[in-house]
């Protein structure tokens, strides 16, 4: 493994190349607000080619400008355009999930000819959703939170939006604020704001829209990939229901991969799905032509 660093808009880039990068088309593994580090087990399925994995903009090793900043889905998207363009390979495989998945889909959009093939893995598109005015309102009340009273009244909002299931509704905003201790996150506020996860928030990345003429358009083939653990279009997590609405919108089925939203986890921040199964499912993504 080697590690580089990328200088781009407002922030620098730190990125991990396992392999030579000659040897075959390069896989990118994406995560936002995750790090490089949560990709430490899957990438272990994925020795025969080379792999690059990265820290997002504001987040681990990468650096921001303004640490405090909103970071947006589009600077992400050309941070992920930059960084394919210093591997100097040529077109690349993304398998990204969550806001890296967003990320990625906004850089098709934007640079339709660096990705060959994208796998997005449960992107939180909140804006193809039916109750995404619901959805953004409570975004904006976790950000809201975060400003007031720090990381673990924000934290436990968030955790409470990503675990529900169905729709965003007037009760649910109505509810009472979820006690941060009830999920082992601080109570009190330690005055920092520089969270990478209330900086995407900030950013409106939960907003998105896809937009299906370019992502149509673009020579990328596109894999919309939700988890079998992470429920159905009308019944399931925000992020699982977004992830069949995209899908529907760029008129293809979703393919369902083993476990949930963390189903690639090997024991990263203590969490674990089925990474095996996962990432024998993505390879046959990968390997799949057209």
């Amino acid at each position: 493994m080697t590690t580089h660093t990328l200088a781009v808009s407002g922030a620098t880039i730190t990125y991990d190349v396992h392999g030579p990068l000659t040897s075959d088309t390069p896989l990118l593994l994406i995560g936002s607000p995750m790090d490089a580090s949560g990709f430490t087990t899957l990438r272990t399925h994925f020795i025969d080619r080379p792999v690059v994995t990265y820290d997002p903009r504001n987040t681990g090793r990468s650096v921001c400008g303004e640490p405090t900043a909103a970071v947006t889905p589009w600077q992400h998207a050309d941070d992920l355009d930059s960084l394919i363009t210093a591997l100097g390979s040529g077109p690349v495989d993304v398998f990204a999930s969550s806001g890296g998945a967003v990320n990625a889909l906004v850089c098709v959009e934007r640079r339709p000819g660096a990705i060959r093939t994208l796998v997005a893995h449960e992107p939180p598109a909140g804006g193809a959703l039916a109750d995404h005015n619901h959805i953004s309102a409570a975004c904006t009340h976790m950000v809201e939170s975060y400003d007031a009273a720090g990381t673990g009244p924000a934290m436990a909002e968030f955790i409470r939006l990503v675990m529900h299931r169905g729709p965003v509704d007037d009760a649910y905003l109505a509810g009472p604020a979820p006690d941060p201790a009830q999920f082992g996150l601080p109570t009190e506020d330690d005055g920092s704001r520089t969270d990478p996860l209330m900086s995407n928030m900030r950013g409106l990345g939960v907003d998105y829209v896809p937009d299906v003429e370019r992502l149509t358009a673009a020579s990328t083939r596109i894999v919309i990939a939700v988890g079998e653990e992470s429920g159905g279009p009308e019944d399931g997590e925000m992020a699982g229901r977004a992830a069949y609405a995209v899908a529907r919108l760029l008129g293809q089925d979703a393919v369902v991969f083993p476990g949930g939203h963390q189903g690639f986890l090997g024991g990263e921040y203590g969490q674990t799905g089925r990474p095996t199964e996962f990432a024998a499912a993505l390879r046959e993504c990968l390997d799949t032509v057209g």
